[in-house]
């Protein structure tokens, strides 16, 4: 019989960290309220000290393990922000820590670990994923009879992070508002079973959604199964909610408290990514722009009403901008690739420009290769449209040009190898 946390339990946590962790703002978004007719505020644990929630658990577990358990040093996994809250309190409270983290993680990431950790953190990349980083850290942890510092499936792990609920209700008061919605991130389900283990008995009346990515959905699979159920595998791209198996405790808390759990295409969480940065200012990772790309499918509902999404980490890889705006313009249909055969005579790509491009399309991609004796040769190429609505009428003159052409976009497997 899993324990779940209780309203008390946060507050025992809040009490303990409030000296310790930023009072983050929760902040009116005149732009989100407006497109969607409510009242929207941020939470932004993207202006935490480590840039994300993850502090609050981190430092409320190890504060709270016996000191002479400490004292041989702890262990953890994390695909960074959980690293990140290991490490700044490690150096503060002066233990040391083995962070193992997988080779996939993004290097601003790791350099902040050792930015936080300084002398006492000493990092091993380990797996492509977080799952295989966790079990190889789990083992180094019991052969070195070594804390194991759970980044999710932890009672105080939860109830830290659950002091996010805690003063985003602080907040509000002062406004004398009541809280209809609460969206958040799930990863592992650290921070929604403590959001939502506070929130429900605080505020019943509060819906609480969860939102993950599409090619991580493991809390949504686990809830629909009744049980943990372990993803074969993943899209690492939300790599700060990339799990494979949420946690058992996580997955009690989210049954019992939280009301909906939603997954996302990844193609909106990067539009989402770029609508925060170019709207507000807001540079979140995409794991931190979970809560905010759901509100569209929750338009409907959330009219009128006062609704909290948790921004919860802004560790985002400035490298990964140009990857994360091509995700955004496939999804948004604005981008589109092909193999097209072009005849091998002068003034055949004049002619694919005049005939078939639209006059606001644009080629982004082109790779021609020409073969010896032959009439005709592949290219690949990328068209950027300024309308989706354009695409039928390209489509259409694409067929007269090449009727045997082969949208990338719909095969993936060529998509992958080709672009």
């Amino acid at each position: 019989m899993v324990e779940l946390v209780r309203k008390e339990d946060v507050l025992k946590a809040h009490e303990m960290l409030k000296k310790v962790v930023t009072h983050t703002e929760l902040q009116y978004d005149d732009y989100l309220s407006n497109k969607y007719h409510c009242h929207v505020y941020l939470k932004r644990e993207d202006l935490q000290k480590v840039r994300s929630f993850k502090l609050r658990g981190a430092y409320y577990a190890i504060a709270n393990t016996p000191t002479a358990i400490l004292d041989n040093g702890v262990v953890c996994a994390s695909a960074g922000n959980h690293a990140q809250g290991v490490a700044y309190t490690c150096n503060k409270m002066k233990v040391n820590a083995t962070i193992f983290m997988p080779t996939t993680t993004p290097n601003q990431k790791i350099s902040q670990v050792k930015f936080f950790g300084e002398e006492f953190v000493t990092i091993r990349l380990v797996g492509d994923t977080f799952d295989a980083s966790a079990e190889a850290a789990k083992r180094y942890a019991q052969e070195k009879n070594k804390a194991f510092i759970d980044p999710f499936n932890d009672q105080h792990i939860i109830a830290g992070q659950g002091t996010v609920a805690v003063e985003v209700f602080q907040d509000l008061a002062k406004e004398e508002r009541q809280l209809d919605y609460i969206f958040t991130a799930i990863g592992g389900g650290g921070l929604i079973s403590g959001i939502s283990a506070y929130t429900k008995e605080k505020s019943p009346y509060t819906k609480i959604v969860g939102v993950e990515p599409n090619g991580a959905a493991s809390m949504k699979t686990s809830i629909e199964q009744g049980k943990v159920i372990p993803l074969n595998q993943i899209d690492k791209f939300v790599d700060g909610a990339a799990v494979k198996e949420v946690g058992e405790i996580n997955l009690e808390h989210a049954k019992h408290f939280v009301d909906d759990v939603v997954a996302v295409d990844e193609g909106l969480v990067c539009s989402t990514i770029l609508e925060l940065y170019t709207k507000q200012a807001i540079v979140a990772e995409p794991a931190g722009a979970l809560s905010v790309s759901v509100l569209e499918r929750y338009k409907e509902k959330i009219v009128g009403k006062t609704v909290v999404c948790v921004i919860s980490g802004g560790n985002n890889d400035i490298s990964r901008m140009q990857e994360i705006e091509e995700r955004s313009l496939l999804y948004e249909g604005l981008k589109h690739y092909f193999v097209i055969n072009f005849p091998q005579r002068a003034g055949a790509l004049k002619e694919f420009v005049t005939d078939v491009l639209g006059p606001r399309d644009d080629i982004t991609k082109f790779e021609y290769t020409k073969k010896v004796n032959r009439g005709s040769g592949p290219v690949v190429i990328g068209i950027l449209l300024n309308d989706q609505k354009d695409i039928a009428s390209l489509l259409e003159r694409m067929s007269v040009f090449d009727p045997n052409y082969i949208n990338l976009n719909e095969n993936q497997s060529l998509f992958t190898l080709l672009v």
